[in-house]
């Protein structure tokens, strides 16, 4: 037929993105997807594995298991991938600030299947910069961080050539507010920041910066928006081949081709009618597939209920074959791109080119990413940008089908199991994580570990190449918090900037002046004064948005906001919440660990002598948990359904007036 591809185009690597409970569980959910047509592994790593602790440290408390695998050391990555041969495997891990740690665990493993490193295929994200804006979990300071990248690229390029070991990721960058000119301007003021690292290392010959051009890949958002968000993707190839011909001299095109895989919105999936997320999917879907020069090179979707609680296997596997349906049931890849020659497109696709290298130019005279993230630029940018798209949300100007528009609804007949509908991680999978990383360490040789722990601090201390190091704890049984630990007392931690300080969200929001005047009469029946809200994100959770989100939207209406960022204990929060003398305590989680890190808090006021002060909750919490929590004595549970920000300050001003007794 005429204008038809003389041959049908591959399809692209599709990804469940997947792993949770234990490396045993998480291998047999593998297995089964691979069996079902997958094509690409992307494994999920609980927060203490993101974030450098294992399952007996304090701070893991509720979050082992939750949102990914645990994977405390080479054992537990040896059970992960059982039955798979690495050799053939690609495979995606989703993990940044431990990324040189998992790839060292992933080689251990490879080698043990007889795998050599110029076999191995895959990525590993390893993009911090975009955890200090939007995910979280960030450990280190941001050079300390980028020195880790760099020499994960230099290893690579000269033992694991078909590794990508970077994953420029703009994904978290759309979910914390970012338009897609900003999506695309901040990726690629990452990616410069990276190759002028790497180049400037000398670690990587100046022959060879393509090499590590070529493998470097980009994770992209896709919004509902499908045909800006295809737009964008063109934008983006055009950049990127632009920025790599003309500031590094590659003059590979293959090596100058923007190479990205794709997630599909998560976050714009809705807990209201949540029947309608599998068209937001497939929508989004279309954005990055459509058009051929700029098709994603590999594509994950979400479950229709990740709004909700964690995907069941069924609720992948409906996902896989959505992927499934367009690439081999509809006609899409027997054609060349679709719209080449649109002026349409063009249109859109130059505003976006133009917006976007505005925004990189500005990062670069700020003096990069990284001065642009320590300054606090960046953060404040995205909060800006998130806070006015939930003013259009809440006035009405952005549709959100089932949320603020058509909500009158039929109950649903996938929800009507309770919470059957998700899946339900054991309670027992904690405890039996950290009784089995504590008998790894008493059964593994001490002078072995003691060994590589002592190569380690000294090569991070002295500036070599830190890859082989991290290799020889992984084979000498260092496990995942020792490992991060030792690079902490080097580098330190780090704690990025809020973005709230100059921010203001409220826009037009006319109701808010009754709220004000809410706020502004409690605080004088109470003896005067402003009403003081702490704003708390207990564990190891990152996902900070909401609560900056409502953090910006109490001080607009009047309170005084103490927000101290991410990644508190209980115990923190009790001591700032009675330091700080506040009215209300408000608490975000997100990962799924309400029920342990929730009633951690209450119980520290208690025994601080505050079990007056009334506490609310925000995050994804099913109906039975959030019965629980009120039962324990929290006075409010806000979930994704409750969009209002300015109703839920209301609320925040009735449970302070309910708690002193104010009619």
């Amino acid at each position: 037929m005429e204008g038809r591809l003389p041959e049908r185009d591959r399809p692209w690597v599709m990804r469940t993105y997947a792993g949770h409970s234990s490396a045993r569980a998480s291998n047999e959910l593998f297995r089964r997807n691979l069996d079902k047509g997958q094509t690409g592994l992307s494994v999920a790593f609980d927060l203490p594995t993101q974030t450098g602790y294992d399952p007996d440290h304090p701070l893991a408390a509720g979050e082992v298991g939750r949102v990914g695998v645990p994977i405390s050391h080479v054992g537990d990555m040896r059970e992960l991938f059982d039955g798979i041969p690495l050799a053939q495997a690609n495979t995606s891990m989703t993990i940044n600030a431990t990324a040189m740690w998992l790839l060292a665990l992933y080689v251990v493993v490879a080698e043990e299947h007889g795998a050599t490193g110029a076999e191995l295929s895959g990525t590993t994200q390893n993009d911090i910069v975009k955890e200090y804006l939007s995910r979280g979990t960030h450990i280190f300071p941001p050079g300390p961080s980028l020195r880790l990248t760099t020499d994960m690229i230099a290893w690579t390029v000269a033992n694991a050539p078909r590794w990508n070991p970077i994953n420029v990721c703009s994904y978290h960058l759309q979910e914390a507010g970012a338009t897609p000119v900003q999506e695309v301007g901040f990726a690629l003021a990452t990616a410069v920041a990276v190759l002028d690292a790497a180049r400037d290392s000398g670690q990587v010959p100046a022959g060879r910066m393509g090499d590590v051009a070529g493998r470097m890949s980009f994770f992209v958002n896709s919004g509902v928006r499908f045909v800006e968000e295809m737009a964008k993707m063109r934008a983006f190839a055009a950049l990127w081949d632009e920025i790599t011909a003309s500031r590094y001299g590659i003059a590979d095109p293959k090596q100058r081709r923007l190479r990205y895989g794709v997630q599909v919105n998560s976050l714009g999936l809705t807990e209201a009618q949540p029947e309608n997320n599998v068209q937001r999917i497939v929508l989004e879907m279309l954005g990055v597939t459509l058009s051929r020069s700029a098709r994603a090179r590999a594509v994950q979707l979400p479950a229709w209920n990740e709004a909700l609680g964690l995907p069941r296997p069924w609720d992948q596997q409906w996902s896989l074959r959505m992927q499934q349906v367009l690439a081999y049931e509809s006609d899409l890849l027997d054609y060349p791109d679709l719209f080449d020659g649109s002026p349409v497109v063009a249109a859109l696709v130059d505003s976006i080119v133009e917006g976007a290298r505005r925004e990189l130019d500005q990062i670069l005279t700020l003096g990069g990413v990284v001065a642009a993230v320590d300054s606090g630029y960046l953060k404040a940018e995205l909060v800006a940008s998130l806070a006015e798209r939930r003013r259009r949300i809440e006035s009405g100007d952005e549709v959100v089908v089932g949320v603020n528009r058509y909500v009158d609804t039929e109950p649903s007949p996938l929800t009507t199991t309770g919470a059957d509908h998700v899946e339900q991680v054991d309670p027992a999978v904690e405890a039996h994580a950290a009784a089995a990383v504590r008998e790894w360490r008493a059964a593994r040789d001490p002078a072995a570990v003691r060994s590589a722990m002592e190569r380690l601090r000294a090569d991070a201390a002295s500036g070599a190449n830190l890859m082989p190091a991290t290799i020889a704890c992984a084979r000498a049984g260092v496990t995942t918090g020792e490992w991060a630990e030792a690079l902490r007392e080097v580098f330190g931690e780090y704690r990025a900037p809020t973005g709230l300080s100059a921010v203001n969200g409220s826009g037009q929001d006319q109701s808010l002046a009754a709220v004000r005047e809410r706020v502004l009469g409690t605080a004088t029946d109470l003896g005067g004064g402003r009403l003081r809200l702490l704003v708390g994100k207990p564990g190891l959770d990152g996902h900070s948005n909401g609560a900056e989100q409502i953090a910006v939207r109490a001080r607009d209406a009047g309170f005084e906001v103490i927000y101290q960022g991410i990644r508190l204990t209980p115990e923190e929060i009790v001591a700032a919440a009675v330091e700080e003398d506040v009215d209300l305590v408000g608490l975000s989680v997100l990962s799924g660990s309400h029920l342990a890190a929730v009633p951690a808090v209450l119980d520290g006021l208690r025994a601080a002598g505050r079990a007056d002060l009334p506490v609310v909750v925000g995050g994804i919490i099913p109906p039975g948990d959030a019965d629980k929590l009120r039962a324990a004595g929290v006075a409010r549970v806000f979930t994704p359904k409750d969009f209002a920000l300015t109703q839920i300050v209301n609320e925040l001003v009735d449970v302070i007036r309910t708690a002193n007794a104010l009619t």
